[in-house]
């Protein structure tokens, strides 16, 4: 037995007599290096569940979107992504920067098909690495400690009507979110995004609410 398995799934996989069929499937499915068709489904992706760890011992999952492709497996056990400007609360990546261990989860909802990644991860602001994403403000490596396939039995299949209009894209000013134009979190703004903010105007939380229901916040 290894150490994929806890005693606490030991004594699930006892209760309901699945320990032989557990050891099993891990035996078939848990891989310690990706391999071609690990990296060619990964690197086709346009978002990703991510959890990590807080100060507190609260699992924090978060939704990570881009381009299909920016996810990057550069080599057999290591794996990179971006970490775009967000809200400013850094969560996920201060949460990974002191608890390195991290897991994640794409998902194919068309087809529909999933991957698993887990591993030890470290953020990095160097050019080489900024240069892969652009718009990037920080870059997460990734050390593979395994990844496997997951059935999809239980995935419902959904369609993708289109890619996000604040992604990011190579030579293009970036968007500026409805949400950092609200009044009364304008003057908190970095100085760059309070000037952009401050051009198109605030407003009002309501009115906040409003394009969000429409799906425009």
């Amino acid at each position: 037995m290894s150490e994929f398995y806890g005693q606490e799934h030991q004594v699930l996989q006892e209760t309901f007599s699945t320990k032989e069929l557990a050891n099993r499937v891990q035996q078939n499915i848990v891989m310690h290096a990706f391999s071609e068709e690990h990296k060619a489904f990964i690197e086709t992706r346009d978002m990703f569940f991510l959890t990590t760890i807080d100060h507190r011992g609260y699992p924090t999952c978060s939704y990570k979107g881009g381009n299909p492709g920016f996810v990057k497996v550069l080599d057999e056990t290591t794996l990179a992504f971006p970490s775009y400007d967000g809200n400013g609360m850094f969560l996920s990546m201060g949460n990974l920067s002191a608890n390195n261990k991290i897991g994640m989860l794409f998902i194919d909802f068309e087809t529909p098909r999933r991957v698993r990644v887990h591993g030890e991860a470290v953020l990095v602001r160097d050019d080489a690495s900024l240069e892969l994403f652009p718009a990037a403000e920080l870059v997460v490596r990734l050390k593979l400690t395994e990844v496997f396939v997951n059935c999809p039995r239980y995935i419902h299949p959904y369609k993708q009507i289109g890619i996000s209009k604040y992604v990011p894209q190579a030579g293009k000013p970036a968007r500026l979110p409805a949400w950092k134009r609200i009044a009364g979190l304008v003057d908190a703004l970095p100085a760059h995004d309070r000037e952009v903010a401050e051009a198109l105007g605030p407003i009002t939380p309501e009115e906040y609410a409003e394009l969000v229901r429409r799906g425009e916040g």
